[in-house]
């Protein structure tokens, strides 16, 4: 788990794997020993930080509406970046079951913004003042819209009262929910399994690469 710190392309195995540690099965197990394989023929991945690179703040995030066969429950993925590299990322299970896939987004969103309050701050004390919105990048529309809403209505109403802060954000001006397209959305990564070419392509633009190699 301590390979999450320094590989963003590692998470989602990881935190996929890690919900059957108390009983894990041979299905598991092989899942493990791919990651493994994976992570033994990148070796010398890491985030690389482009010098003179742009350093707005800008965030990605999604999710996959009941994606756990098990419980139903869908998975929340956020990345933030700067300087041409992921400073802060995560791939977790939402802590309830969904009714569609706004509401999905919507909690994603919300657990995004806690995470870009937090990161503001650092970056304050650092001197790297955050004078403007936080884009947060988002695929669904109607989550967009829900954030945007102040009146609760019956498609709503239902979600817990927590995770409706992300409206007093978006309200101050702390975070600007954008949208993009599904297959710019670098947050894929981290809320389900992708093919090949995807994948690379998310993680490049993550940052992951091979360490240059100076003279």
């Amino acid at each position: 788990m301590y390979l999450t710190a320094t590989r963003p392309d590692m998470t989602f195995i990881v935190s996929l794997i890690s919900r059957y540690m108390e009983r894990p099965t041979e299905m598991h197990l092989q899942a493990a020993k791919r990651a493994l394989r994976y992570v033994n023929g990148t070796i010398d991945f890491g985030v690389f930080y482009k010098k003179g690179g742009k350093h707005e703040f800008l965030g990605y995030m999604d999710s996959d509406y009941t994606g756990d066969q098990d419980d139903r429950k869908s998975t929340s993925g956020y990345v933030f970046l700067m300087s041409s590299g992921a400073v802060s990322w995560s791939s977790k299970k939402q802590p309830v079951v969904t009714l569609s896939t706004t509401e999905a987004e919507f909690i994603s969103a919300a657990s995004s913004a806690c995470q870009v309050v937090w990161l503001r701050r650092i970056l304050k004390e650092l001197g790297h003042d955050q004078c403007k919105s936080t884009v947060l990048y988002c695929d669904n529309v109607s989550a967009i819209k829900l954030s945007k809403n102040p009146v609760l209505h019956g498609r709503s109403k239902h979600i817990d009262v927590r995770f409706h802060f992300l409206r007093d954000l978006t309200k101050e001006g702390i975070v600007e929910l954008v949208q993009c397209s599904t297959q710019e959305q670098v947050a894929d990564i981290f809320t389900k399994p992708l093919k090949l070419d995807v994948f690379l392509k998310l993680q490049g633009l993550l940052g992951v690469c091979s360490y240059p190699v100076v003279n």
